[in-house]
């Protein structure tokens, strides 16, 4: 009896994987170990990238937060554990897109603070 193998399947499983390497230059993007490589490769950075992007954007909200809160006497450190201590519940998002664009928002929750 012949083997059986189902090329249906095995065909649009590949179809797929060189859809995905569309743009890709020179052989990642034509030869199907190369490109399968390549798309395996490229779907392992934009994971670990989403990762990334939570922490790089945390650290520019503390370089924001730091930068106006020197402004106003006083170190990043301290000026969140003031805040801590005076039970003030607002995340680094939300100061640092104070401290940007609302200064003067900022400059009462510093005060409040002191």
């Amino acid at each position: 009896m012949a083997r059986s193998v189902n090329s249906v399947a095995s065909r649009a499983k590949r179809k797929k994987m060189m859809k995905e390497a569309k743009g890709y230059f020179g052989r990642r993007k034509n030869v199907w170990t190369v490109s399968k490589n390549a798309v395996e490769k490229g779907w392992l950075y934009a994971y670990t990238g989403r990762k990334q992007k939570k922490r790089n954007f945390r650290s520019l909200w503390i370089q924001r937060i730091n930068a106006a809160a020197r402004e106003h006497g006083m170190s990043y450190s301290q000026f969140m554990g003031k805040l801590a201590k005076a039970e003030i519940q607002l995340n680094r998002k939300v100061l640092a897109d104070l401290a940007l664009n609302h200064p003067e928002a900022f400059k009462a929750v510093v005060e409040k603070v002191k």
